[in-house]
């Protein structure tokens, strides 16, 4: 019996329905990025191009009044900082501008990366497809973390610039490594991988175990050993020298961060179970090749990960994406490359399903477009409404001020040019901020005295409150403004 081939059309077709996938998902992030939906720690980085935009050699702790440094000073905060002081763009209009470049560089990274694995015309669009969806039902928003609903809502973090980096440093450097590259090369190569670090420090271990799986999967010769040298000395010399925060500092810093990043370790099924389809791939491209370079970075980024679940460092949870980037880029790649046609035939169907598991549980991010009244009431309960801001402050509160607030409030608060007393996030360069946290709580308390509210008042400089309508009971305080949710603006007499 004769066996009938796909036509020209229908390879065609097969190598465009991703492209066109692909094409809609990136127009929904472009719209997504008008909206800016807010949630995490976009005060926190607001606040950093904020202090930037002020005092570019001196800003300052991004949250509250003290001169201290920052790891959030980096090389692409300072950028959007000197955007916005040129410019006098408002924060939030120049965050869109870093979103934008952001999401560019990744798509731009994905595509120069995949083209050093694959050289099939569907291959990156089908693996920015896989890193969007092949997640699981259970959502995780996490900076740093590619799905699409998490990558919705940090699209203009930091660590969305660094990963785009990262994926063109590892396309750079299997070029570098294939064509045994000159000297001129691997200094760029150094200092590339360097401001990945200073941008967003979790990416830049992502960053580096992809880097190392590069250099072991391509085993470069005794002549190439000299230059990879000089490259990993040029980057440690940029890291020491960088002037807003001491980079080596910060490897002292873990402790107060693993109560924070526990979460990594639950529910890994729910979160991350479709990404198993890429783990099967990885399984089949290593029996193909032993050095496959996607192997031996999910083996890199898996061994970090369960050493921080062992071991009770669970800030190496954010290694993670170290072990999902390869494993979904090899599903994607399974589906152009795995044996013969029939082979890679059923590996697409099954890729395609899984993506459309993935996509339905990440439906909801289509509300930050549209807004949940219009979303069908199968997906607007999917949808999880971003927070609401502090705009509505901002008539009275005024650059520098001091404000008391405590949760969500303080996280956002600075973002507009105010102060609070306590960080609304970990600070590992804030030597008192336990004392500052322990203030919050005390101002807050039923019980404490109206004196010792007073004292902390004045020893913070604290000008304004912000709390619930039926919360703080202070004969120092004068009603001043309500907002959303029972929100109470007092201004201190």
């Amino acid at each position: 019996m004769r066996v009938a081939r796909p036509s020209a059309g229908t390879v065609t077709v097969g190598r465009a329905l991703p492209g066109a996938a692909a094409a809609l998902v990136l127009v929904l992030l472009l719209l997504v990025i008008v909206r800016l939906p807010w949630a995490g720690d976009l005060g926190m980085h607001a606040a950093t191009v904020e202090r930037l935009r002020h005092s570019l050699l001196h800003p300052g702790n991004p949250l509250v009044d003290a001169d201290t440094p920052s790891p959030y000073y980096s090389p692409w905060m300072l950028v959007l900082g000197i955007v916005a002081k040129v410019t006098g763009l408002s924060v939030f209009v120049v965050l869109r501008i870093g979103a934008l470049a952001g999401l560019a560089l990744l798509v731009t990274g994905v595509w120069r990366y995949v083209r050093t694995l694959s050289g099939h015309p569907a291959a990156p669009a089908l693996a920015v497809l896989s890193l969007l969806f092949l997640w699981g039902p259970l959502l995780l928003n996490w900076s740093g973390f590619l799905g699409l609903n998490s990558l919705a809502l940090t699209v203009s973090y930091p660590s969305v610039f660094a990963l785009g980096l990262s994926f063109h440093l590892w396309a750079w450097l299997a070029r570098a490594l294939r064509a045994d590259a000159g000297w001129r090369v691997w200094p760029g190569l150094g200092a590339l991988w360097a401001v990945i670090l200073l941008v967003h420090q979790f990416s830049g271990v992502v960053a580096s175990l992809g880097a190392l799986a590069a250099v072991v999967a391509a085993r470069p010769g005794r002549e190439l050993l000299p230059r990879l040298g000089a490259a990993v000395l040029l980057g440690l010399a940029v890291l020491w020298v960088w002037p807003y925060y001491d980079f080596f500092a910060l490897f002292s810093a873990g402790a107060g961060l693993e109560a924070i990043h526990r979460p990594l370790y639950q529910h890994l099924l729910g979160r991350f179970g479709l990404a198993l389809l890429g783990v099967v791939a990885l399984a089949l491209r290593g029996r193909r090749d032993r050095r496959d370079p996607l192997v031996i970075f999910f083996v890199l980024g898996a061994v970090v990960f369960a050493a921080g679940g062992v071991s009770g460092h669970y800030a190496w949870g954010r290694a993670l994406p170290a072990a999902l980037i390869p494993a979904q880029l090899a599903a994607a790649l399974e589906a152009v490359s795995a044996g013969r046609r029939p082979v890679r035939t059923a590996w697409a169907c099954v890729l395609g399903a899984a993506l459309l598991v993935g996509a339905w549980a990440q439906v909801g991010t289509v509300g930050y477009v549209v807004g949940r009244a219009a979303l069908p009431g199968v997906v607007a309960a999917k949808y999880r409404a971003p927070w609401t801001g502090y705009r509505w402050i901002t008539p009275w509160v005024k650059y520098g001020d001091v404000v008391m607030a405590r949760g969500v409030p303080a996280r956002q608060i600075p973002a507009y040019g105010a102060y609070t007393v306590a960080p609304g996030y970990p600070d590992v360069f804030l030597a008192d901020a336990g004392r500052r946290d322990e203030a919050v709580r005390r101002y807050f308390a039923a019980g404490t005295p109206d004196r010792v509210r007073s004292g902390i008042v004045r020893e913070y400089g604290v000008r304004w409150v912000v709390d619930r309508a039926a919360g703080v009971r202070d004969p120092g305080l004068r009603r001043v403004a309500e907002g959303p949710g029972g929100q109470v603006l007092y201004a201190v007499r």
